[in-house]
C-alpha cells in the first residue's frame, strides 16, 4: 500500500481514495480539541450558536499540546485516547467534520457516522509527540482559552504523519 500526501480541507474524493492501514501525510490546517472542548461544541450546536470554526472538510486532532519552549512553535503534541470523544463525534461529523486524529478504538456510533457522512479516522503514533510537533509550523488559540491545554488551537501542519485507522467504507485497522 502506498503512502499518500493530502491537503486540508478534505474533499470526498480524497477521503474515498484513503484505505485502512495506509500511511498519510497531512498538510494544511488541523484543529486541536479534546473532550471539554467537544462538550462545548456540541452544546453550541444544540443551542444553534455560531461555532468557532467551520467544520466543513476539517480535521480535528485529539490533543492537548504541551507549552512550547523558547524558539519552538509548540511543545510536544501527542494523541489523546479517541474514545473520550465518541459521545460527541457523531454530531460533529454530521455538521461537516471530515477527519479525526487520535489513538485507539472508536465505538459503533462514530464508525456509522464516518460511513454515512463520508469521513475518516486517522491514528497518530503514540509516543511520538515530539516528532509530531516538528510538523507544526504555526499555532493560534481560536476558542475556549480558559481550558488551557484543551483550548481549541488552529495548527498549520506540514506532512503530519498518520495512519488511516477507519476509512470511509468503515474498514477498521483495529479489527483486522
Amino acid at each position: 500500500m502506498s503512502e499518500q500526501y493530502i491537503q486540508t480541507p478534505l474533499t470526498n474524493e480524497v477521503i474515498d481514495s484513503l484505505q485502512v492501514g495506509q500511511m498519510v501525510y497531512i498538510s494544511g490546517t488541523v484543529y486541536t480539541a479534546r473532550d471539554a472542548a467537544h462538550k462545548r461544541l456540541v452544546e453550541m450546536i444544540q443551542k444553534n450558536e455560531p461555532l468557532p470554526f467551520d467544520f466543513t472538510g476539517q480535521i480535528v486532532y485529539y490533543a492537548g499540546p504541551c507549552p512550547n519552549k523558547p524558539g519552538f512553535v509548540i511543545g510536544s503534541v501527542g494523541p489523546t485516547t479517541s474514545g473520550r470523544m465518541d459521545a460527541y463525534a457523531p454530531l460533529l461529523i454530521e455538521h461537516g467534520l471530515k477527519g479525526m486524529i487520535g489513538k485507539g478504538l472508536r465505538d459503533d456510533g462514530v464508525k456509522e457516522a464516518i460511513v454515512k457522512y463520508k469521513g475518516v479516522y486517522f491514528a497518530a503514533i503514540g509516543g511520538a509527540a515530539a516528532l509530531m510537533s516538528q510538523c507544526i509550523t504555526h499555532v493560534d488559540i481560536i476558542a475556549f482559552e480558559d481550558l488551557g491545554t484543551e483550548a481549541i488551537r488552529k495548527l498549520t501542519v506540514k506532512n503530519l504523519p498518520v495512519i488511516v485507522a477507519i476509512d470511509a467504507k468503515g474498514n477498521d485497522v483495529y479489527l483486522k
